[in-house]
């Protein structure tokens, strides 16, 4: 995703918000440019899924693109009714521990963990602490089609919260459906398909027209779930410069948030940074944003280079 949209939009730096599944659907957030400060916070956000899941039946991978592991017998999976999952779920409501999947991008020893896994190598994975805020099951057609809808923390792995249903069931499990709805602030209604942006940012590339800024998303509206401060021209210049500033000063005395993480905006709204108290009363910034400038094209950075003497 990112490789295409690099292309398309003809801009060099280009992030993006969370990983996806090879399985996977969904929302996936990209940052371009002076965006990609953003990275940070937005694989910090909260996601939520749409699951299937089939029961019954346990992957190498913890989805359907696994080769088979463990199956259960006719008669256990038989026993696997609605009740039975939805009593099953509660245990998985809250903070809760989960082993990542053998397959996972999350690195050990600075490989990733399907690289082992690829190479027939076995490692053990310390559990990982993640939230599960709401799990619900939204339609039950049988051990083969139990769907569900999740909200969780960060780091949450929806194949591992599969395989481990399923062995609370004792019958195994797997993912064969994963759909992203919410990543952050954004969800399905704000997403575009892959070829919509593509074609838009081309165009704009290009300079054939303006539909790309339709797609694009301003910096404080991407963080638009942080409270946002608005301070003056001189304050907004020395949090650029990296000067030290009052706490009270930038936020208007606003202290004792239960989220004192915030966004602060120059006079013309754009984003100076991201920041939060420090403990001697002035402001630590967390990432610091320049001034609002267009992204340069492919063209336009060609026509520079050819302006500057050999």
């Amino acid at each position: 995703m990112v490789r295409q949209v690099r292309h398309a939009a003809g801009v060099r730096r280009v992030g993006h918000g969370g990983t996806l599944d090879p399985l996977a659907s969904g929302v996936l957030p990209v940052c371009l440019g002076e965006a990609t400060k953003l990275a940070p916070f937005l694989l910090g956000a909260d996601k939520e899924y749409d699951v299937t899941i089939r029961l019954g039946v346990e992957t190498d991978t913890d989805d359907a693109e696994g080769a088979t592991t463990a199956t259960c017998d006719l008669a256990a999976s038989a026993a696997v009714t609605a009740a039975v999952v939805s009593d099953a779920l509660a245990r998985f409501r809250g903070a809760i521990e989960q082993t990542p999947p053998a397959y996972a991008a999350i690195k050990r020893d600075g490989r990733p963990l399907y690289s082992y896994a690829r190479a027939g190598e076995s490692i053990e994975v310390a559990p990982r602490a993640v939230v599960i805020h709401a799990l619900e099951m939204t339609h039950f057609g049988g051990p083969e089609d139990v769907r569900l809808h999740v909200h969780c923390s960060k780091g949450t792995y929806v194949r591992a919260l599969a395989r481990d249903l399923g062995r609370t069931l004792g019958v195994g499990g797997h993912v064969t459906v994963l759909r992203r709805t919410r990543s952050g602030p954004f969800s399905l209604l704000q997403a575009r398909p892959l070829a919509e942006i593509l074609e838009a940012l081309t165009q704009g590339a290009r300079g054939a027209g303006s539909s790309s800024d339709l797609l694009l998303v301003s910096l404080p509206a991407a963080l638009r779930d942080l409270p946002q401060h608005g301070v003056d021209e001189a304050t907004a210049r020395d949090l650029r410069a990296g000067k030290r500033v009052s706490w009270a000063a930038a936020t208007g005395g606003a202290t004792g948030s239960t989220a004192p993480r915030v966004c602060l905006l120059d006079p013309t709204g754009d984003l100076i940074a991201v920041a939060e108290p420090r403990p001697d009363g002035l402001v630590k910034t967390l990432r610091v944003f320049g001034a609002s400038q267009p992204a340069k094209t492919n063209s336009e950075r060609s026509q520079e280079t050819a302006k500057k003497p050999s």
